[in-house]
């Protein structure tokens, strides 16, 4: 299958003073445009090491970009790529993204075939072929949140940077995804999620201990088998008579790479994994992460806001999923985890670390929600996943900016590995863009921009949580 490749990356543009949404909708195409520029002549220098000491990363759930702040660039214009229509679906017909909810109820099909089918080869049309996107007879795949619904998002996209080509690495759901958001690879794993082996009662989570198994693609043969969903250690980490297979349950074909975390330890700086949801949290897919000390590094979300307070931010966190239904995962509310990544991020600003930190505000994968943007390849040659979210906060964070450079997550990793003066993984991380044209670091850094309130929940969204509680307490099984 053959996608069209990203236009050349253009030059950010500073926040304009715009009229509002409705007056822009109604002139009727709605997607912004930037004037073109050469990709080798915008691509600015690295990013310093020693300016940022402390790597945030809040890791939420579940969207694209054009479904979360194509609205939001429409009522900027000019400010960022983003589009809610119209547009030509797969099937002929003509249309623009609706309002969204602010529960989207049931969750709609994002497996890898599914994203896959969305794209259609890069002419992003086929989500009239996606079962399940209209369970009710609305397309819930084509549908968009206003900035009023987002207000935290909003605000600080209106104070700091948004990169509007920031994609996802690979075409999978939320296991590959935080798979790659360590190792910058999904290690030959298709990303779909691990399912059930024959024969074999299923452990906790998604990883080595779940012994479950997912698709694998051998480098050497290219064809696919199913292997145990985890990431073997290096042989001779662990004791060989307690783990045979370095912490896969079964022989496995699937070979260690390194981590993040590997490198964290080896220059002997803190890093911890915020998390209260255990398939989303990361270390359980690798061997080397599960059955070491590494693993005393995954402490419960609620730490992180006390953290901040004490200014006990370790040199990279990942801030995951935790109760409370914040992870925007559908059927979670949009304005429940707005408000926590207000609240989070007006945790970092008050913070004794915040003239040393940045911030990046992620989504795993697309939902899988319209998106317009066709994605490229990653360096090792496998196929970009589809655009989704990223906010980047810093006090060395440029005004209203907005970074237009192809990213992936693999950037996240490659700005971390520069700053706090680690190794790369890989290819990917190496050669991925490292969003240093989001920052100003000649400048001394700023205070925080904006002050971010929480937001009243509405009626209708108390009443649906309030008759589903286990969205506001998840379990491995949602």
């Amino acid at each position: 299958m053959q996608y069209h490749q990203p236009r050349a990356p253009r030059r950010g543009r500073r926040l304009r003073t715009v009229a509002l949404l409705a007056a822009v909708a109604c002139a009727g195409v709605v997607t912004t445009a930037h004037s073109a520029q050469s990709s080798r002549a915008s691509i600015p220098a690295a990013v310093p090491l020693g300016k940022i000491k402390h790597v945030v990363v809040i890791y939420q759930e579940n969207h694209t970009f054009d479904e979360t702040l194509g609205a939001y660039c429409i009522a900027h214009p000019g400010r960022c790529n983003g589009s809610i229509g119209p547009f030509k679906l797969a099937n002929g017909k003509t249309v623009s993204l609706t309002p969204s909810p602010d529960v989207i109820n049931p969750d709609i099909p994002h497996n890898v075939a599914a994203q896959s089918t969305a794209i259609d080869g890069g002419k992003m049309d086929g989500w009239s072929s996606i079962p399940g996107c209209t369970p009710k007879g609305v397309n819930l795949c084509l549908t968009y949140y206003k900035p009023s619904q987002i207000p935290s998002m909003t605000s600080l996209a209106d104070h700091y940077v948004v990169s509007d080509r920031t994609f996802t690495m690979q075409n999978s759901p939320s296991w590959g995804g935080h798979v790659y958001a360590a190792a910058a690879s999904q290690d030959g794993f298709t990303g779909d999620i691990p399912h059930a082996a024959p024969g074999v009662t299923p452990g906790p989570g998604w990883g080595c201990d779940s012994k479950l198994v997912q698709a694998w693609l051998d480098p050497t043969t290219h064809k696919t088998s199913m292997q145990p969903a985890c990431i073997p250690a290096k042989p001779g980490v662990l004791n060989p008579a307690q783990f045979p297979y370095n912490g896969a349950f079964r022989a496995t074909k699937v070979a260690n790479v390194p981590t993040i975390f590997d490198r964290l330890q080896t220059k002997k700086l803190s890093w911890k994994l915020y998390s209260s949801v255990y398939k989303w949290s990361i270390c359980p897919n690798f061997g080397d992460c599960l059955y070491t000390a590494q693993r005393s590094h995954v402490v419960p979300t609620t730490n992180f806001l006390t953290d901040a307070k004490n200014g006990a931010l370790p040199a990279y966190s990942v801030l995951l999923p935790g109760t409370g239904g914040t992870d925007q995962h559908p059927p979670a509310s949009m304005l429940v985890g707005d408000n926590w990544i207000g609240k989070v991020v007006a945790a970092i600003q008050t913070s004794p670390q915040w003239s040393s930190t940045a911030v990046f505000i992620a989504y795993d994968d697309c939902g899988c929600f319209y998106d317009h943007v066709a994605p490229g390849k990653n360096p090792d040659g496998t196929q970009q996943g589809m655009r989704t979210p990223m906010i980047i906060v810093s006090p060395y964070a440029k005004v209203g900016y907005t970074d237009t450079h192809a990213a992936t997550f693999a950037s996240i990793l490659h700005f971390t590995e520069e700053s706090l003066g680690l190794a790369p993984l890989g290819v990917n991380d190496a050669q991925a863009y490292d969003y240093s044209s989001s920052f100003n670091f000649g400048a001394g850094g700023t205070p925080p921009r904006a002050p971010l309130p929480q937001h009243p929940i509405p009626a209708s969204t108390r009443a649906f949580l309030a008759q589903h509680p286990e969205i506001s307490q998840p379990t491995d099984d949602t």
